[in-house]
């Protein structure tokens, strides 16, 4: 798996349109339901997977800017070493964007599930299938909107 960093989110409860009674909120990647902290590319502090090196790098830009992260919650994320070309019908490797990508991995960590998102444009997820299209009404997730085996 490759460390790709941080980011503080604004977790969403299940939205009524997604008709998955077993999902209580999303923890997808995508800020579509669950929003991130701020809008923090115009702020030009991400590594180059879109995210945060550090949980410090978050607080150090959200003290500047006057961004409060009460009440959010902290996630690390990692991802499969291959994406999927949809056009080409293959997988292969990617790399960050040429930003400073140095991500301090967490001392522990709790695995609460999987996601798949978006990524066409390549400079933030897009969308989970799995919570924006509705899939958890049809695919088996847990209670984040994610499964937890692929």
């Amino acid at each position: 798996m490759i460390p790709l960093g941080y980011l503080y989110k604004h977790v969403a409860d299940r939205p009524e349109w997604l008709t998955a009674a077993h999902v209580a909120d999303v923890y997808s990647i995508s800020g579509c339901v669950s929003k991130p902290f701020a809008d923090y590319v115009d702020y030009w502090k991400h590594n180059g997977y879109w995210l945060f090196n550090s949980p410090h790098e978050i607080t150090e830009l959200a003290n500047a800017a006057s961004i409060t992260l009460e009440g959010l919650k902290l996630f690390y994320y990692e991802a499969y070493e291959l994406q999927f070309d949809e056009d080409e019908k293959a997988w292969e490797a990617f790399e960050p964007e040429p930003f400073a990508t140095d991500v301090v991995a967490p001392i522990s960590k709790k695995l609460e599930g999987f996601d798949i998102a978006s990524f066409t444009m390549g400079n933030m997820a897009e969308c989970s299938p799995l919570s924006c299209n509705s899939l958890a009404s049809r695919l088996p997730t847990n209670a984040h909107c994610v499964p937890l085996t692929l």
